[in-house]
């Protein structure tokens, strides 16, 4: 059996492999730019301020757009969305590599270029999300979104930062010119994509209406809305830790910067095992174990950080909590793709995403203030 075989069964259809082949390529640019972007902030200032407000613009345009971007997504043509989108983001980082090469960089144009950019990748992830229910039957989504997960944890999480940072430290201009190549890879990739015909005519727009219609039947769906306040609950749970995960690796753990960045692998480490071997967990468990036990097994793993002072169950917790993080994941996203028709993908997925971005910065604000006393 080939490899292809294997991470894209044939079964899944042409139209699946060339939406994970964009994907892969769009996450290993974005993989790059995870670690050239901080470092091109820093190197253009060292106010503490501008350095956060760099970090809270890539988030924004998610709070501030999402809604209205999944209701684009449910009434233009997913895939035309995604290439525009797509060539947005190119044509963004383009003139930003531009005007690194120039010398006319500042920490204003890569303020305001970082937020244009973070705009563009909300409208593509919006329509990128429910191109897949379209391509793939129902029984095969949660490989399917194993698969993307995987990419995004390879590809951004792990094999692309150090290769920004190594090209970085070559030349400022050269990681955003690579990822600029990855992006016209990824348009000609999804490019490719044939998606069923669309039944019935598209509705026109009413932005407040759609919105309100997505969030409608977000709670009339009993499953959707149980997963959706799960998410809410737990991501403020998560927000807690994570906000103050640097202290509590160097002052209780005693870790150096080395040990910090290898238990932060040891997650990624997990979460590739877990999509790896997502069918196994999905066949073996279920869809209503993982759903429930996972969130048992997150609580356990948060109360062994709590008690723990000794680095090696703190790695282990976290190499659990990788695996547990991206089955959960798959499982949710897979269950809420099999529940939702079509025409509510997009705002039913955006409002998902969006509440779990506000409820992670608040749980990031609430344990800033309780780790302070």
């Amino acid at each position: 059996m080939s490899i292809l075989e294997t991470i894209a069964p044939k079964r899944m259809g042409s139209g699946f492999r060339w939406l994970l082949g964009s994907t892969w390529v769009s996450n290993a640019g974005d993989g790059l730019a995870l670690a050239a972007g901080p470092l091109l902030v820093a190197s253009e200032t060292r106010s503490p301020m501008l350095v956060a407000l760099a970090a809270l613009l890539q988030q924004l345009p998610w709070l501030l757009f999402g809604l209205y971007a999944g209701v684009l997504a449910d009434r233009l043509n997913r895939r035309a969305l995604v290439i525009a989108m797509d060539l947005a983001r190119v044509g963004l980082v383009g003139l930003l590599c531009l005007s690194i090469a120039t010398g006319w960089v500042s920490i204003g144009v890569v303020l305001v270029a970082l937020f244009l950019i973070g705009t563009a990748e909300v409208f593509a992830d919006s329509a990128t999300g429910p191109l897949m229910p379209m391509l793939v039957g129902k029984a095969d989504l949660g490989i399917g979104t194993a698969r993307m997960e995987a990419g995004y944890l390879t590809m951004n999480q792990m094999i692309g930062p150090p290769i920004g940072a190594a090209l970085f430290a070559a030349g400022m201009a050269w990681p955003f010119a690579l990822q600029v190549v990855c992006g016209l890879a990824a348009v000609v990739l999804i490019s490719r994509i044939r998606l069923p015909a669309a039944k019935g005519e598209r509705k026109p727009i009413h932005v407040r209406r759609d919105i309100a219609d997505g969030l409608r039947w977000t709670w009339g769906n009993g499953p959707v809305r149980t997963l959706t306040l799960a998410l809410l609950t737990f991501n403020v749970m998560l927000g807690l830790g994570m906000s103050i995960l640097v202290l509590y690796a160097t002052e209780r753990l005693g870790l150096g910067p080395v040990g910090f960045g290898l238990m932060m692998t040891s997650m990624a480490v997990g979460g590739i095992l877990g999509t790896t071997g997502y069918g196994i967990f999905e066949r073996r468990l279920g869809v209503l174990r993982i759903l429930r036990w996972g969130l048992v097994l997150e609580t356990m793993c948060h109360l062994g950080f709590a008690l723990t002072t000794w680095e090696w169950v703190a790695f282990s917790l976290m190499f659990v909590m990788g695996v547990h993080s991206f089955v959960w994941s798959t499982t949710s996203k897979s269950v809420r793709m099999r529940a939702v028709p079509t025409e509510f993908q997009g705002r039913v997925g955006s409002l998902y995403v969006v509440s779990a971005l506000g409820t992670m910065a608040l749980g990031q604000l609430a344990g800033g203030v309780i780790a302070s006393h």
